[in-house]
């Protein structure tokens, strides 16, 4: 008698779940009105109908023990059956939250009962909008370039630094210098604003160009920007300083700039070959995936179906003349690499992402620095809400408006974990309360 073993049973369900959604019924657009309307029928009264203790007690144990099951088949068909499965567990919550549960007697109730509320639908919100964010990641490939480098355009490399040491500096630029690209179409730049003589004399000794300003206005972005009036390359690689590029860097990406015409930018991940304090602290370096993996990972490319790719200040390519096209980097919000990406949309231009790492960096040293970058970001994202709202403004389709607000919404988690902390409390006083009054 032959043993079925778990991996056969979830290599059958896969090849079954793929041939049902290859089936010629699906072309029909026809079949496809008729499946959505009923399916969303009956998600629908899933979602409202009243069920009592036991009925619901059995209608959750059918849905874990189906995710159980489903979760080990790595198929993108199982994912969107799980992602379903979450969001009917989670709008039926919500539904029952908000039909039963609201009948406040005081007005402090109020207050405290409305603002948990919003709390819980804020979390629902970004839940969705995740959802729809990552629920196809593009996986983008590199495009080969042309046999012929003469048609290769040319290239400026910026690497912008302040107050970095030079130990660190020196090894940025000299792979930059030595990336795989022909010589005369290839011009590498430090932008030094920290004027330091030490900087100046490395650069003059290696042959890289060296750059600064009297002023530090704008900060990197200024820095950036004053630096892009005095050169004339067709495209515009950007490297922090500690972020090291590989020799493959341009070949790898420059091929979508050629098959593309509206192609603006394009983003490569920001991989880290030192651990950030909570990974030092805790020995979880390269044991444990870190932040970083989800969003150069699964957010990314799923950006990139929606064509919503976020720049992230390094280890990216941006066509010169859409960039001057918008102004140069934006300089309105303290994260300007994720406004620059938003104002190339809404003018209707491409942005991309390939998740091959191409450059190595060091991540944050220490907890003040890891927490204030953290804090720079918030902040950005909430002036670009205030500024440049994505859900306001012409240029941009849907998806790409979907995709900026959950970016915006993810960095105001802080209230709401506020109100999940201290809920708990005020329930606790208002029982106490409650029954000192009581004879």
């Amino acid at each position: 008698m032959t043993t079925i073993t778990p991996t056969d049973w979830r290599t059958r369900i896969n090849k079954i779940l793929l041939r049902i959604v290859d089936l010629p019924l699906w072309r029909s657009r026809l079949a496809q009105a008729t499946v959505f309307i009923l399916a969303l029928t009956a998600f629908s009264i899933l979602v409202i109908v009243p069920l009592g203790f036991w009925p619901q007690l059995l209608f959750s144990a059918v849905m874990l023990i189906a995710a159980m099951a489903l979760r080990k088949i790595d198929s993108r068909v199982v994912s969107h059956i799980l992602i379903l499965l979450s969001t009917l567990a989670s709008l039926r919550y919500m539904y029952w939250r908000m039909t039963e549960t609201i009948g406040f007697e005081t007005l402090l109730d109020a207050a405290f009962g409305y603002g948990l509320l919003l709390a819980e639908i804020y979390a629902l919100l970004v839940l969705l909008l995740g959802y729809l964010q990552t629920a196809w990641p593009l996986h983008r490939k590199p495009i080969p370039l042309p046999d012929d480098v003469k048609t290769w355009p040319s290239v400026d490399v910026l690497i912008p630094t302040y107050n970095e040491p030079i130990s660190v500096v020196r090894q940025t630029i000299f792979a930059a210098m030595a990336m795989d690209w022909p010589s005369e179409k290839l011009a590498v730049y430090l932008l030094d604003d920290g004027r330091r003589e030490d900087f100046r004399q490395l650069c003059k000794e290696i042959g890289c160009g060296y750059m600064t300003r009297d002023n530090n206005r704008h900060a990197k972005a200024g820095n950036l920007n004053a630096a892009m009036e005095k050169i004339n390359g067709e495209f515009v690689a950007i490297f922090d300083c500690d972020h090291i590029p590989t020799r493959s860097f341009l070949q790898l990406t420059m091929g979508w700039f050629l098959r593309d015409p509206k192609l603006s930018m394009l983003q490569t991940p920001h991989y880290f070959f030192s651990p950030d304090p909570f990974e030092r602290n805790l020995n979880t370096f390269k044991s444990v995936p870190n932040e970083g993996n989800l969003f150069y990972g699964v957010v990314q490319e799923g950006n990139d179906l929606w064509n919503a790719s976020f720049f992230c200040g390094s280890c990216a390519i941006l066509r010169r003349t859409m960039l001057d096209e918008i102004g140069g980097i934006a300089v309105e919000t303290v994260t300007e690499d994720a406004h620059t990406a938003l104002k190339l949309n809404r003018k209707g231009y491409n942005t991309a992402y390939i998740g091959i790492p191409q450059a190595a960096g060091l991540a944050t040293e220490s907890l003040s620095a890891h927490v204030g970058q953290r804090i720079r970001w918030a902040r950005g994202m909430a002036q670009i809400a205030r500024v440049d709202n994505p859900l306001l403004g012409p240029g941009l389709k849907l998806g790409q408006r979907l995709c900026y607000l959950n970016a915006m919404l993810h960095f105001f988690f802080g209230l709401p974990r506020l109100v999940f902390l201290t809920a708990p409390l005020a329930f606790l006083f208002s029982v106490l309360k409650c029954s000192r009054h009581q004879p």
